[in-house]
């Protein structure tokens, strides 16, 4: 196997994350040395820390990446295909800080051009390793996902951050339409509300021409075949003019396909409510079952906040569940081609048992059936 591996040389600063209501867990600096504020959180992936950091559904957040090591095969190119990236999931590193246990400041994987440590720098991202992270994870399991800080100095060098008071999805979302794949194809409206790139990937792959638009864009404007809403960070109840326009769409029959941020969404849109849930779902290894049969699917997940199911107007029901908690895992319409997934579909790095919810929604473009 090729190798290409490299060493962080400086002498580790001593660093502490502080949280806002429980206790400082001190480690040592490997990314930019400047302070950070944002909610804690944790995800329990094995892999895939160039597409969690770059995943703008982390944008205001602290990640706490739960595997004992991380960094051991650096970060790959930016090289694009088509205006989109080849293996990152947007054009930035989106949390606001990352959290390890153990780091390997020597890299070796055939596609790694640079350190995660220095590729942290670049972008002046603070990243601390040596932290109990195991502690740090059963605390946030029991109090929930909470306000923290990381911090080189005193503990009052910034101030605590509450991300999910502002509106993310307007940060996250893209500032004009953007257009991708080829004219004469099926179209699709993608309302980007802070998009992962796989997601165009998917849709390329499938010979759709993408229109991207950003979240608060009145999409009823224009002419699609389908709509797409796409995953996105914050709390969904922010996200106003995104939500009227969905309603608005609803009362055609055009098919609509929602993911995560889409699906809180869709449901918001069509009368439910949505909550905070305690610590959210962040892993690879979410298990879901479709409703009404015992299919059940191995799902990656990022969300902070859930569907209440119990407020789903009579013309809508669940389409998955969670199998750990219960919780929504996805929506359907009774009678119109307009469904959604709570999880993502388009995982990347994965896994990706659900891409098939893609060919459905192809399929729904081509005869206007929902999900069966």
């Amino acid at each position: 196997m090729a190798s290409n591996a490299s060493h962080d040389r400086s002498t580790p600063l001593r660093a502490a994350l502080v949280l806002e209501d429980g206790p400082s867990f001190e480690g040592y600096s490997f990314g930019h040395e400047g302070p950070a504020a944002g909610e804690v959180v944790f995800n329990t992936s094995m892999v895939g820390y160039p597409e969690s950091l770059t995943d703008p559904s982390y944008a205001g957040q602290i990640l706490t990446a739960t595997y004992p090591l991380v960094g051991n095969y650096g970060v790959p190119p930016t090289t694009q295909k088509d205006g989109v990236h080849d293996y990152y999931e947007s054009e930035k590193i989106h949390v606001m800080g990352l959290i390890i246990s153990s780091y390997s400041a020597a890299y070796s994987h055939w596609n790694a051009t640079k350190s995660l440590g220095g590729w942290l720098k670049e972008h002046k991202v603070p990243g601390l390793h040596g932290v109990d992270t195991r502690e740090l994870t059963k605390f946030l399991r029991e109090r929930g996902a909470m306000n923290g800080k990381i911090v080189f100095g005193s503990p009052d060098e910034i101030p605590f951050d509450d991300p999910s008071r502002r509106n993310l999805v307007a940060e996250a979302s893209c500032k004009e339409v953007i257009r991708y794949g080829e004219e004469g194809q099926k179209r699709v409206i993608l309302v980007d509300c802070g998009v992962k790139h796989n997601i165009i990937r998917c849709f390329l792959r499938r010979g759709v021409q993408v229109i991207r638009v950003p979240w608060d864009h009145n999409f009823n404007a224009l002419e699609w075949d389908g709509l797409f809403i796409s995953n996105g960070p914050g709390d969904p109840a922010l996200c106003g003019p995104a939500i009227e326009n969905l309603r608005a769409a609803l009362k055609g029959d055009k098919p609509i396909f929602g993911i995560c941020m889409g699906n809180q969404l869709l449901a918001l849109a069509a009368g439910a409510k949505t909550y905070k849930l305690k610590y959210g779902h962040r892993s690879h290894n979410q298990p879901v079952r479709q409703v009404g049969t015992e299919r059940c699917f191995v799902t990656s997940q990022n969300h902070g906040y859930a569907v209440d199911t119990a407020t789903l107007p009579k013309d809508w029901e669940s389409l998955f569940i969670n199998m750990n908690d219960g919780t929504n895992e996805g929506i359907r319409h009774k009678t119109k081609p307009f469904f959604s997934a709570q999880f993502h579909p388009e995982a990347s790095s994965g896994p990706t048992d659900t891409e098939f919810l893609f060919d459905r929604f192809m399929e729904a473009m081509e005869d206007n059936r929902g999900l069966a």
